[in-house]
């Protein structure tokens, strides 16, 4: 993750979504970079606040996910300095930290954060604080609706169609079918669907995974409909790249 600032602009292309992470807890960093990368977005990490407003005042990305403490230039200076520049003054920010006291939260929330994360975190929840941030902040960014073939998924509703047919999905079963579709052909291990759906932190047995694929399977494809997921012997589960193609 820790790519120059030439590379993030070749990689992002006219259409990626980028986030810049500062956080100098190593293994956090890497695992919030970890799944914002598995659901699309193009990562920069630094642990440091001066480090940080250089790249900021280079390249500066979609989003920033900034922690509170920092060696170098603190992340509220940082906040505060964003704020102060015409060119940053809506960048999008979410502050993370490990102060849990009221009047902190609303500190942070006075210079300029737009949310905020108390450590320790679940990373799905803050999964969802980014998507809801970016759709608020920058909905161009983030297609609303999904397809492949007759296949139709609505972010925006959090309904499934195929063809005429709506199906119902409960919410675990929709992230599964979400993750899956944005990357059609990609392998997800059952390791990295737990760990996207349910989170690192949640002890449930990998065959989980499988139960839940079985029921998608069945509720996404009646009759004679073919089945868009994919198994992939030893390795995991994928939208199948070819569904809907002539």
């Amino acid at each position: 993750m820790n790519r120059t600032s030439e590379d993030i602009a070749h990689l992002a292309g006219a259409s990626a979504v980028r986030v810049l992470i500062v956080e100098d807890e190593a293994d956090l960093a890497l695992l919030i970079g970890y799944n914002l990368e598995a659901e699309g977005y193009v990562v920069e990490s630094v642990s440091r606040g001066d480090e940080a407003e250089l790249r900021l005042a280079e390249n500066a990305p979609d989003l920033v996910i900034l922690d509170w403490m920092l060696p170098g230039v603190s992340g509220i200076e940082i906040c505060r300095r964003l704020r102060a520049r015409e060119a940053t003054r809506t960048l999008p920010i979410i502050m993370v930290t490990a102060r849990r006291e009221e009047a902190e939260r609303v500190r942070g929330l006075a210079i300029g954060a737009d949310d905020y994360v108390v450590k320790p975190f679940s990373v799905p929840e803050l999964m969802a604080r980014v998507r809801a941030l970016l759709r608020r902040s920058r909905p161009e960014r983030i297609a609303k609706r999904l397809y492949a073939g007759d296949l139709d998924l609505d972010r925006g509703t959090r309904l499934v169609r195929r063809s005429d047919r709506i199906i119902h999905l409960g919410p675990t079963d929709f992230r599964l079918l979400e993750y899956m579709l944005e990357r059609p052909g990609r392998v997800f291990s059952r390791a990295q669907l737990l760990d996207l759906v349910w989170g690192r932190s949640a002890e449930i047995d990998e065959r989980t995974v499988d139960v839940h694929i079985g029921r998608l399977r069945k509720r996404l494809s009646k009759g004679r409909e073919r089945d868009p997921i994919r198994t992939v012997r030893g390795a995991g589960y994928a939208f199948d790249e070819s569904f809907g193609r002539s």
